[in-house]
């Protein structure tokens, strides 16, 4: 039984920055005392291929954050308005309102709030008193995509319900001044701010019933773990807050792992590569796009929306892969009846796909 998605939406935080201004930030504060090293960062962030990115703060104002616990309190604060932000301008879209929602699923890596960000977002925009809220916690980058397949296992269950994926991530608020790491270096150079929120209802609810081939199916998703990957990716806690666990071998596991990873998915649903007329991919840097790329046996172009997004914005860790599936809907729209396959890859060391279908064409 398919699942819907119905409406999707991006949004950014206003300030919005060229990558060398960013650089310079860098190395100004935690490179103040090796000049020397100026050249090295720079190098890396040209090297991650983004040229904007948006932050939640003004640059000036991130040398005021004194310590973690200063960072979170911006975090709530924005994160509750951009979450707000965007499920609201997500339902509206297609005409609902928060009191429609049955379900609403959360997802962040770069915060920590109890109560959860969709609790908060609920008394600001009104969700009801009994909606089913499912906040995911640490699957980073990932989260986007295991979020579209959570709505899809949840609306299996009630068919005509409506359920809203809410995605925000403040990765500037991570970045650690004193940790001059090649793996602080880089995600300096390549994460943004940003948050996204996806509608999808059942197979029996009202929505579900046009032919819109920009309102695609969800039909099946996979959940991989790889082993022994635990320190690939993630966050070590300690007093100055999440410091970026990022192992340089990510590129050869996706390369390695993904290809066949896809090609038994598809096979389970009488597909093959062949049968893929459009991608949404994470995009989690030009090594692992690259990689990606000769896993799946496609050209650049196919991961095209992918590589835009990541000039534009940078990489949002589980925002990202849902703003290239509001880009891909928008500006490329897939021909009615064509597969498509999103996925992602995050801390565990894991992977998500998601099975969709452009509805219309040829029964």
């Amino acid at each position: 039984m398919s699942t819907r998605i119905v409406s999707v939406r991006g949004v950014l935080p206003e300030h919005r920055h060229r990558q060398e201004d960013i650089t310079e930030l860098v190395t100004t504060t935690m490179m103040a005392e090796e000049p020397a090293r100026h050249g090295v960062v720079e190098r890396m962030h040209r090297n991650v291929c983004v040229e904007t990115r948006h932050t939640v703060l003004p640059l000036e104002e991130y040398a005021r954050l004194q310590d973690f616990g200063q960072s979170n309190d911006v975090f709530i604060r924005a994160g509750v308005e951009l979450g707000a932000r965007a499920v609201v301008d997500a339902l509206k879209g297609v005409g609902l309102t928060p009191a429609d929602v049955d379900y609403i699923v959360s997802c962040t890596v770069t915060g920590l709030a109890v109560p959860s960000l969709e609790a908060r977002v609920a008394a600001e925009i009104g969700l009801r008193p009994d909606v089913v809220r499912l906040p995911l916690v640490g699957l980073g980058c990932v989260a986007g995509a295991a979020g579209v397949a959570r709505l899809h296992d949840l609306l299996r269950g009630r068919p005509d319900g409506v359920a809203v994926l809410m995605s925000v991530e403040l990765c500037s608020l991570t970045l650690q001044r004193t940790d001059t790491s090649a793996a602080n270096i880089v995600a300096g150079g390549l994460f943004g701010d940003g948050a996204a929120a996806v509608v999808a209802v059942g197979a029996e609810h009202p929505l579900a019933q046009s032919d819109d081939p920009v309102r695609p199916e969800v039909l099946a998703s996979r959940s991989r773990l790889y082993p022994d990957s635990e320190r690939m990716m993630g966050w070590d806690v300690g007093a100055g807050g999440l410091k970026i666990v990022l192992d340089p071998s990510v590129p050869d596991l996706v390369r390695n792992h993904v290809g066949e990873d896809v090609r038994g998915f598809l096979a389970d649903h009488g597909l093959t590569r062949a049968d893929l007329g459009w991608y949404v991919a994470h995009p989690g840097g030009p090594k692992v796009l690259e990689a990606l790329q000769d896993a799946l046996g496609v050209e650049r172009d196919a991961l095209g929306m992918t590589w835009d997004s990541l000039r534009r914005i940078g990489n949002l860790s589980s925002s990202s892969v849902l703003h290239v599936l509001a880009d891909t809907l928008a500006e490329r729209p897939p021909p009615p009846g064509s597969h498509g396959l999103m996925l992602a890859m995050g801390p565990g060391f894991c992977s998500e796909l998601v099975l969709l279908r452009a509805p219309g064409g040829a029964p």
